[in-house]
């Protein structure tokens, strides 16, 4: 926050430098929750220009990953919500892998021709589902375009966050950690993300329902660290949650189911009132 300068020249050397192009995004985000969208968009734009370049070689993440956070930061500074940010980043990067903007021009076929030669087994599989009549290209082009706008979403909302953080360190100390332990989705807009899955089904966009439950699971996460916050408990209790979070599938199944009853009964207004 120095200068407009100095943060144009951070974006783009942080963007060009392999790994390194979340560093771009979260201070594109920065400028932009603090400045506005328009006068923020040098910055932006310096971190996009290598971002284009990366795409050109075949790397989709950066650009990808710098748009939508760009996209959900106008969001949070226009609404203040954190909810309704993370539903349009959501809907953005749906809508990305629906148009196939993760699946460059014959990765498809590369990836089929992969299987085929390297797993005999998923390529029997293939063959008997293209016997029954299903579209195995499309298949593979929504499997890389799913995984893909996965990891682009989650690098996404994590660099909104640290920019969030960045920006409640220099003018809200502990502002961050309150907004996002009161994190939760209102039963509205669990409409929202159920009519786009609905939606997507019936107009045969299966790419548009792919996404829709990350805010939910990011809720989810809020909620647990509102809880721990909550109950004072020591911080090795999130390791602990992330762990089980990454290495055991239910967990995630478990967090989601949390986090929708907690759309519904507000579990951390319930907690205060008790304590």
């Amino acid at each position: 926050m120095q200068g407009l300068p100095q943060a144009m020249l951070g974006a783009a050397i942080s963007t060009l430098v392999p790994w390194l192009f979340w560093l771009g995004a979260a201070i594109a985000a920065l400028m932009t929750l603090r400045k506005g969208l328009a006068s923020a968009l040098p910055v932006i734009i310096a971190a996009t220009v290598p971002a284009g370049w990366w795409w050109s070689q075949g790397d989709v993440v950066p650009l990808s990953s710098i748009l939508l956070v760009t996209l959900m930061a106008v969001v949070l500074r226009a609404r203040m919500r954190w909810s309704e940010a993370l539903i349009v980043g959501a809907l953005g990067g749906a809508l990305m892998i629906q148009v196939g903007s993760f699946t460059p021009p014959g990765s498809s076929e590369a990836l089929l021709e992969q299987l085929h030669q390297g797993a005999p087994q998923i390529a029997t599989m293939l063959d008997d589902l293209a016997s029954q009549g299903v579209d195995t290209q499309r298949l593979a082009d929504l499997l890389m375009g799913g995984v893909t706008g996965l990891v682009v979403l989650l690098m996404a909302v994590a660099c909104l966050a640290l920019a969030r953080s960045w920006q409640a360190g220099l003018y809200n100390p502990g502002g961050f950690r309150e907004e996002f332990h009161a994190l939760r989705l209102s039963p509205r807009e669990l409409l929202v993300l159920l009519g786009v899955g609905v939606a997507g089904a019936v107009l045969d966009m299966p790419g548009l329902g792919m996404l829709i439950w990350i805010p939910l699971l990011i809720a989810g996460i809020a909620l647990v660290h509102g809880f721990i916050g909550l109950k004072g408990m020591h911080g090795i209790w999130l390791g602990v949650f992330y762990a089980m979070l990454i290495f055991t599938w239910p967990m995630i199944l478990i967090v989601l189911l949390v986090a929708l009853l907690d759309s519904f009964v507000n579990i951390r207004a319930r907690l205060g009132s008790g304590n």
